[in-house]
């Protein structure tokens, strides 16, 4: 492995760490990753860009292959391109009767890879009357693995793999905002909302790592760098043709998504925010940290939000 003085200058640079320099200097010498086979796989987003790329290096290694999609036609397309026969399930995050019918299909599970996300341009609600942005990458996600707890208890060893975002780093847990601005969507910013949603991933997958020690399931949270995917280029199209050239392939973002899935335990202990193989500071800066009791707080909204009533 990279000495860890050049690794760490590389991550507090920023840009050499995030772009494909950082992962072509740090990936020499990373030994081939352990097989799969007999581990059963679900993912949400794989039908482009890291998503794609994490489904195709996980059928690579063996893996039985849950694709978790809002557009089944997709997932069946991607299924063929991938062979092994893939199951695909309709899931769409931002409906939480559509997560919840996706989990009850469900029974063995080993790993779970929280991928999906959206970054809307503009102010927007869900099916159950919340801000699209959380709606789909906080609340569903959230709804999504505490459903599959169990598959994942029974099949253990188990993992949860959430893809956030280094553009988590410029926010704090602000548990109240991260809901989103009122109804009327005034000075809405879709990047605000989607940083605001990837800190608070970091801060479940934590207290998932907290609230699953000795169940044999641990909990992970990563970031990919800076991907070149159709989603970086529709949602920040400035920043990409700024950082085109140093942009990472989906294949170089999604490596640390399949080695968090395959690694031996004892190179992946529970929790931690993960780069390029190894764990990376969560705050860069002091303002950004949780105050007491903030990850508590956020579970238990989560869970009074996504917890069905009757009319459900």
């Amino acid at each position: 492995m990279l000495a860890k003085p050049i690794d760490t200058a590389l991550d507090t640079l920023v840009a050499p760490g995030f772009s494909r320099l950082g992962y072509a200097v740090r990936s020499r010498g990373w030994a081939d990753l352990p097989r799969l086979d007999g581990r059963t796989v679900a993912i949400t987003g794989p039908t482009g860009g890291i998503g794609e790329a994490a489904a195709e290096g996980l059928a690579a290694l063996g893996a039985s292959l849950i694709l978790l999609v809002r557009n089944p036609e997709k997932g069946r397309a991607l299924a063929a391109k991938l062979g092994g026969s893939p199951r695909v399930i309709e899931c769409d995050l931002s409906d939480l009767a559509s997560v919840r019918a996706a989990a009850a299909q469900i029974d063995e599970l080993h790993v779970l890879i929280n991928n999906a996300g959206v970054m809307p341009d503009a102010y927007a609600t869900s099916a159950d009357g919340f801000e699209l942005t959380f709606a789909t990458n906080v609340l569903g996600m959230f709804a999504l693995t505490e459903a599959l707890l169990p598959a994942l208890k029974a099949s253990a060893p188990g993992r949860i793999i959430t893809v956030s975002s280094g553009g988590m780093y410029g926010q704090r847990l602000d548990v109240e905002a991260v809901q989103g601005t009122a109804k009327t969507g005034e000075d809405f910013s879709g990047v605000r909302a989607y940083a605001r949603t990837k800190r608070a991933e970091v801060v479940l997958s934590d207290e998932w790592a907290r609230r699953l020690a000795g169940t044999g399931v641990s909990s992970y949270s990563m970031h990919p760098g800076w991907v070149n995917t159709p989603g970086l280029q529709q949602s920040l199209p400035g920043f990409a043709r700024l950082t085109g050239p140093v942009l990472r392939t989906p294949e170089q973002g999604a490596d640390t998504i399949v080695w968090l899935a395959a690694a031996p335990e004892a190179e992946v202990p529970s929790g931690g925010f993960w780069h390029d193989r190894r764990t990376r500071p969560e705050h860069r800066m002091r303002k950004t940290h949780e105050a007491p009791g903030d990850a508590a707080r956020l579970y238990d909204l989560c869970t009074t939000l996504t917890t069905p009533t009757r009319e459900d």
